[in-house]
């Protein structure tokens, strides 16, 4: 079986959400992934082939204002040259993001993501994690402490540099880039025995 590749494609306004990319990455070549890391505010032609021969994406970018960033939206937008002709389609996805707030309308840039992924034919990986820090017994320190379910979202103070982004949050975001290389191998068997 040949060694899945996996892209993060990702926006980091002010450093938070690369220390979360950083993370997809370790955690899905921790699980045996070749994988790129691509800003797409500086994205290259050749990083381009890098997706287009991608198993997986996984789209990445901070919430502003209650959805992705403006240099992640103009990445979906060119990304549209990829849409005509299909050539994302049946590729995985899968996605992460980082806001102030605990919530701070996460969600939103999630399914946004969810949306970009479905108009290109890709097969959305959710983050496959109960939710943490929910009880008694539960803790800050818990994965997915924020209880999100469409991909892993993290929380770091508006106050404090990259340095600050929780710890539960990083090891949630490593968990998905595992997640998403065991999606893809299975994946991959399958094509082999269909």
């Amino acid at each position: 079986m040949t060694t899945p590749v996996v892209s993060i494609a990702y926006h980091s306004g002010y450093g938070h959400t690369a220390v979360i990319a950083e993370a997809v990455r370790a955690g899905a070549a921790d699980a045996g992934a070749e994988v790129h890391l691509i800003k797409v505010d500086e994205i290259t032609e050749e990083q381009w082939e890098t997706l287009d021969r991608s198993d997986a994406i996984v789209f990445g970018s901070p919430t502003y204002m209650g959805t992705a960033s403006g240099a992640f939206h103009a990445f979906a937008e060119a990304t549209s040259k990829r849409w005509f002709g299909q050539d994302w389609k049946d590729k995985l996805a899968a996605g992460f993001t980082n806001s102030g707030s605990k919530s701070g309308d996460k969600l939103h840039t999630l399914q946004f993501f969810q949306t970009l992924a479905a108009q290109h034919g890709m097969h959305w990986v959710n983050l496959g994690l109960l939710p943490g820090w929910n009880s008694t017994t539960g803790s800050e320190n818990d994965l997915n402490r924020l209880g999100f379910f469409a991909g892993a979202a993290a929380q770091s103070n508006s106050d404090e540099g990259p340095e600050g982004v929780h710890k539960a949050d990083v090891a949630t975001a490593e968990h998905l880039g595992r997640r998403v290389t065991e999606t893809a191998k299975v994946f991959a068997r399958g094509r082999v025995a269909a």
